[in-house]
């Protein structure tokens, strides 16, 4: 009797276990991979699922939710032979969970080390400059590339995102250097234009001034000819209003070095009163 009961218990017991087995509750973002005999069978949505005890198992549980995805720093030579440091974070989905476990071994490494491999080659083909400003270019096309190889493995990749591009410490330092030779000669050739500036304007100003004198010049010699032209139609006499002219020519240069505080002595010719005299006499024999 006891036999029978330990029998009915142990039958009740199993018969429990194999009913929690059969029965599984798949929770909202996941999906689970079930094998029969180590094969697949099907994908388990979420929900209530019942599968067959000690036939099929679940063999993975795979998330459907966006997943982030960090991508590792990196050094990457660029086509002018700088060396910078990058990494990137990529956001995927897993569509297919059965490609994806069944695919590849592990599908975060794979999609890793491709986004890698795939970032160093576009960089590769990229000189530094280009790098550094061109990111939207790099992302898209590394997107572009990547796509259809994930998809392969059952995965979406809804974004790829360049955290950071920079120089290396060395090209740093060596870019620093450049730019301040750049500023260096940059105001060396601002100075240099700045002084050949100057001197057009102080030649041209000069220029400007002689033509001025020359046409001074050119002025007071017509006037002292209409004067003496006025003066020898007066008095009737040809060399008298010429040395009236020189000797009123030459006061005036007297009384301006008179003025000047240089100046020391005045010096007058010792004809100068018989000259006068002479001038004078003759007007008045006129």
């Amino acid at each position: 009797m006891q036999e029978t009961l330990v029998i009915m218990l142990l039958l009740a017991a199993g018969v429990i276990i194999t009913i929690y087995k059969g029965i599984n509750i798949v929770p909202q973002g996941e999906e689970w991979v079930v094998e029969r005999l180590g094969k697949f069978s099907r994908t388990l949505k979420p929900g209530l699922n019942i599968i067959i005890p000690y036939l099929d198992a679940v063999r993975q549980k795979v998330s459907t939710r966006d997943i982030i995805l960090d991508i590792p720093q990196q050094e990457v030579i660029t086509r002018d032979n700088a060396v910078i440091l990058t990494n990137a974070v990529t956001f995927i989905r897993v569509t297919k969970p059965q490609d994806a476990i069944y695919g590849v071994e592990d599908f975060y490494l794979a999609i890793q080390q491709l986004v890698m491999t795939t970032l160093r080659s576009i960089l590769g083909e990229m000189t530094l400059d280009e790098a550094l400003s061109n990111r939207e270019h790099i992302k898209t096309k590394l997107k572009d590339q990547i796509i259809d190889d994930v998809a392969d493995w059952g995965v979406t990749v809804k974004s790829v995102e360049i955290q950071d591009i920079s120089p290396s410490a060395s090209m740093q330092d060596s870019m620093e250097r450049q730019a301040a030779a750049e500023r260096e000669r940059r105001a060396i050739e601002t100075t240099a234009e700045g002084n050949k500036n100057a001197a057009i304007l102080e030649a041209e100003g000069k220029l400007e001034a002689a033509k001025r004198e020359a046409e001074a010049q050119v002025a007071l010699a017509n006037a002292s000819a209409e004067a003496i032209r006025l003066i020898s139609d007066n008095i009737q006499d040809k060399e008298l209003p010429a040395m009236f002219l020189l000797g009123d020519r030459y006061i005036t240069s007297l009384e301006q070095i008179s003025k000047s505080q240089n100046s020391k002595f005045v010096i007058y010719p010792a004809d100068l009163q018989g000259a006068v005299k002479g001038m004078l006499g003759n007007v008045f024999k006129k």
